[in-house]
């Protein structure tokens, strides 16, 4: 980082690393949290593409290589000319400063721990859960019908076009033959918004009552269906009975907050044929991230009997 020139003003502001957060996938990089003698701390993630790829894996591929670089450059186009369009509803880290050679990029945030957002949870209360639904449900809103230029055209970072080794992995059957159909469906939705397009339950810091969140992790950012991010996040913090069980008040619960958000921005739509249209999407989209599940990882613990139905369900209305 030395060689950055928003690294060394920080250093003469007296900040220095007191702590590495985690590695970027694959070792692209690293996450550290700064701090000064004041206790004040910011948070840089730095962006230093390895010589050789390590894909943890074994999918060390040139399309998983410039996949990952790309999508640094996409994250960082988010921080520098969406990420200001974020209120609390849908809180994000605030972009201190960033900067770029060649492929390495260092992006100075707010560090959402000092912020008031300091716990990180491997399981959620119903309670939480509506509290993540709440903000895509404003994230969404907020970004709904936007070009999103400079972005992902097709956000989320399991599409089809993005990951053809993996359907190439998969084995003969009705999902594999019907991908192309599915992606079409979702790529071709009336309504599109900006999707996270990684809201997993661990790109999620929450207050420390679990009433406010935010979100971090912005790399595959992108147009599509908000049902992607529903369907990803549910699966990230449901068990296969509990999606069965809680499926249903959650995707109303989500529904009424992006209906909420939507009036309070008077955003003029058809709210009625948006949800049905959605809706339908919901086993769509759960298809389609199974079918990448099985390619790139057929043992995976989130093939479960639910996502297995919604697959079905899907099947049948393609």
């Amino acid at each position: 980082m030395q060689k950055f020139a928003s690294f060394k003003s920080l250093q003469h502001k007296g900040y220095s690393i007191s702590e590495t957060i985690q590695s970027l996938w694959s070792g692209y990089g690293q996450i550290v949290r700064l701090k000064n003698a004041n206790g004040e701390t910011l948070i840089v993630k730095h962006i230093n593409p390895p010589s050789s790829a390590n894909h943890p894996r074994g999918w060390n591929t040139n399309a998983s290589h410039q996949r990952k670089l790309e999508s640094y450059q996409v994250e960082l186009h988010w921080y520098t000319n969406y990420a200001q369009f974020c209120d609390n509803s849908c809180r994000i880290p605030q972009l201190i400063s960033s900067e770029s050679i060649d492929q390495e990029h260092l992006i100075i945030l707010e560090d959402l721990n000092s912020s008031g957002f300091p716990k990180r949870k491997s399981s959620l209360q119903i309670s939480e859960i509506k509290v993540v639904l709440n903000w895509l449900a404003n994230f969404h809103a907020t970004f709904l019908d936007h070009d999103g230029n400079g972005l992902w055209p097709i956000g989320t970072y399991w599409h089809l076009a993005t990951r053809p080794e993996e359907w190439e992995a998969m084995e003969a059957g009705q999902l594999k033959k019907a991908a192309t159909k599915i992606d079409h469906a979702l790529n071709n939705c009336q309504f599109k918004t900006l999707v996270h397009g990684d809201a997993k339950l661990a790109n999620f810091c929450f207050s420390n009552s679990g009433e406010k969140v935010a979100a971090v992790d912005f790399q595959y950012i992108g147009k599509g269906c908000g049902m992607k991010d529903v369907i990803y996040f549910l699966g990230s913090c449901l068990t296969d009975n509990e999606c069965e069980k809680l499926a249903p008040e959650l995707l109303d619960f989500y529904f009424q907050k992006l209906e909420d958000s939507l009036t309070n921005c008077n955003f003029l739509i058809d709210f009625t044929t948006l949800e049905k249209e959605w809706r339908q999407m919901y086993p769509i989209a759960w298809a389609d991230f199974h079918r990448f599940l099985l390619g790139w990882m057929p043992t995976h613990q989130k093939l479960t009997r639910y996502s297995q139905r919604q697959v079905q369900l899907a099947l049948q209305c393609i």
